[in-house]
């Protein structure tokens, strides 16, 4: 599955948000990947808004795998003062947006079609 979800990194923090992401921890990365996290990308406006895209095969799974890592506790508590709501886990405020268009997927079905 195609999930992409939105959070907010505080406007005033966006520089420190860039430079931990440029460097992410290793065992963060593997940890990511052996959860089942693919082609997982953010991109973040100039307003604070983020957006992540993920493939994977059950977006709760893999985000249930991900919180029994300590790696992840680590993570999540290094984040959490540069996000808008301060008073929870970044990765528990990852709100889902319904996909509504893919252009593979309705190429297939116009192929499969003629």
């Amino acid at each position: 599955m195609r999930v992409c979800f939105r959070s907010s990194v505080q406007p005033g923090l966006i520089d420190e948000y860039r430079r931990r992401h440029a460097a992410v921890w290793p065992e963060m990365l593997r940890a990511l990947k052996d959860a089942g996290w693919h082609n997982y990308s953010l991109f973040l406006g100039g307003d604070g808004m983020l957006v992540g895209y993920v493939e994977c095969d059950d977006f709760d799974a893999v985000r249930a795998r991900m919180a029994l890592t300590e790696v992840n506790a680590r993570w999540q508590a290094e984040m959490a003062t540069l996000f808008e709501d301060t008073e929870r886990p970044p990765d528990t405020g990852f709100v889902a947006l319904e996909e509504i268009f893919n252009l593979e997927d309705q190429l297939a079905t116009a192929d499969a079609a003629d």
